[in-house]
């Protein structure tokens, strides 16, 4: 029997993602072997085993997940509402579906959206208040899952991080597009919303190691995860100051409100999508990831650190 036919698989879907990449990166580092799953995937830490699916269509989602012993789901959608309603629902039931039928255990990677404005810290038994039409839609698919777990159908595992940053997350974070790329091209940088609210940023790679860590660990099945984030966080005015500081460059930026947010998004959907988004930057957004930390015994990445690691990462 070859090596390959008894190494367990690792299946992510929604490959190509900045998550999907640092957790591929993360496999390989501890010699797992690994599938990669997207519309067109591509190989990278020198994965072959690639398979192009749609994983709105079940019968292509089967096919991908077959063989698998852990699935990840780390897909991003278009950040559009009209496109979340569709595909969310639709995504949600063809995985749990071909994981139940390949014995797989799978692992959500879900943000925040489901608990909608939180007074305190957002920990993992927050109840389910969505204050957005995403949110109630990630709310559904999270509790559609856990249902699943709860019948004893499926063994299962949902991720949270806060928003994100990190090397590589030039696309999504929004560290990175309103803050770093604004400076490194000469121009005011931008803040959603209030500057004097803490709002916690989840560092990728410290995101990617957590999904590792879950993956490993028997006793970790069935329940929600905070991944590691760092606490106290800075607040808009922080952050800006921060990575100024070590950018050498004039702290100069703008706060883009509802109504700048409103101007904007009659020339950019993903602009007028965000809005309803906007109280997570008007009020104070706590992710407290205690319960993995204590857990697995790790330290999340300091902000000054991972800015540094972003700044010097190649774009």
């Amino acid at each position: 029997m070859s090596d390959s036919s008894i190494q367990p698989l690792y299946t992510i879907l929604g490959a190509g993602g900045i998550i999907a990449n640092d957790l591929a990166a993360e496999l390989v580092r501890h010699g797992k072997r690994v599938r990669l799953v997207s519309r067109s995937p591509k190989s990278i830490e020198g994965i072959t085993d690639l398979v192009p699916a749609d994983i709105t269509d079940a019968a292509q989602t089967k096919k991908a997940v077959k063989g698998s012993a852990v699935v990840f789901l780390t897909a991003g959608l278009k950040y559009d509402i009209k496109v979340w309603s569709d595909a969310w629902p639709k995504i949600m039931t063809n995985v749990i579906n071909a994981c139940k039928e390949a014995g797989a255990k799978l692992i959500f990677f879900d943000n925040v959206y489901p608990y909608g404005l939180v007074s305190g810290p957002m920990k993992e038994d927050t109840p389910y208040h969505p204050a957005s039409k995403k949110g109630t839609i990630r709310a559904a698919i999270a509790t559609q899952l856990m249902n699943e777990v709860k019948a004893g159908n499926l063994t299962a595992t949902i991720a949270r991080s806060a928003d994100f940053y990190g090397p590589g997350a030039d696309k999504t974070g929004f560290l990175n597009l309103l803050i770093i790329d604004k400076f490194r091209k000469n121009s005011n940088a931008m803040w959603l919303g209030k500057d004097d609210q803490t709002h916690s940023y989840t560092f990728t790679p410290d995101a990617a190691k957590g999904l590792y860590l879950l993956s490993q660990d028997d006793t970790s099945w069935n329940q929600v995860w905070h991944l590691p984030t760092a606490n106290p966080a800075p607040d808009g005015n922080g952050y800006v100051n921060m990575i100024a500081t070590q950018m050498g460059v004039k702290p100069k930026y703008m706060k883009l409100g509802s109504f700048m947010l409103t101007l904007s998004g009659l020339f950019d959907t993903t602009i007028r999508e965000m809005k309803e988004m906007l109280y997570q930057s008007n009020y104070p957004y706590i992710f407290d990831s205690t319960k993995f930390e204590q857990h697995f015994k790790v330290k999340p990445t300091s902000y000054e650190e991972g800015i540094r690691l972003t700044l010097a990462h190649k774009q």
